[in-house]
């Protein structure tokens, strides 16, 4: 028998996209000793913000993001703003708390951006799993360059919750560091949404670790959405959570 989805496309899906035009710019990085080619979409005019997204080109394929941003802008649901697609490369390396990628992201990707795009100015960033995980464990070392976080299903590893993750090669490192930020009695906060699904193994770490963060100053909103770990169930949270979160740093530039 043929299985119906009940799933709607969003409504950005379809409302007029705001002019602007992709185009492509090499980031090397000695920390990592590799040059990302990070594809960016502009508007037409001026752009106040960068938004980064870790997962860059599968968030856009899947997740439709820079449709949901040049929507958003003719909407005038969000002020202008770069779109910048960073891409994984070692992912399950490099996202998974590693130092070398939060110094090669923090002291020379999003500093070559800003200085680009947006000069003086810290970016918006957005990532998935363990893409929000790499996003935080580089806040938390390099906080100067992060206006805000929307971090959706973030792999906060906990032997609690997650044993059932422990054959994942840097699951180890990935559960001390999440240690060490729960156990932290305070953080360069920045504002934070989370959003996690109803259905998903991360949802107890995700509210532990909003929780936390919250006590260490945090402004975190944490929206618990339907569906599981997966791109539908991330696309659909962007609009009003991510709408919310860049209106409210546009409040506060």
């Amino acid at each position: 028998m043929e299985r119906v989805s009940l799933r709607r496309d969003p409504d950005w899906w379809t409302l007029p996209a705001a002019a602007g035009a992709w185009w492509s710019l090499d980031l090397p990085s000695k920390n990592l000793r590799a040059t990302l080619t990070a594809r960016i979409w502009s508007p037409a005019g001026n752009a106040g913000r960068v938004l980064v997204a870790h997962d860059g080109p599968d968030y856009d394929k899947h997740a439709g993001l820079g449709r949901y941003v040049a929507a958003s802008i003719t909407a005038g649901r969000v002020e202008p703003c770069h779109v910048v697609l960073l891409p994984a490369g070692d992912r399950n390396e490099w996202y998974a708390a590693l130092p070398a990628y939060a110094r090669g992201l923090g002291q020379e990707i999003l500093p070559q951006l800003t200085d680009r795009l947006s000069p003086g100015r810290p970016v918006a960033a957005v990532g998935a799993s363990v893409g929000a995980l790499a996003l935080l464990h580089c806040q938390r070392r390099h906080p100067e360059v992060f206006a805000g976080l929307f971090l959706q299903s973030g792999s906060f590893f906990q032997p609690r919750f997650d044993r059932q993750e422990s054959g994942f090669a840097r699951y180890l490192p990935i559960v001390r560091w999440t240690g060490r930020v729960l156990r932290a009695p305070d953080g360069p906060g920045v504002p934070v949404t989370m959003t996690c699904g109803r259905l998903e193994e991360n949802l107890a770490n995700n509210r532990s670790m909003a929780e936390a963060l919250r006590a260490q100053g945090y402004p975190v909103t944490f929206a618990q959405i339907e569906g599981g770990h997966d791109w539908p169930a991330w696309r659909d949270a962007l609009e009003p959570h991510l709408t919310s979160l860049l209106r409210r740093l546009t409040a506060l530039m």
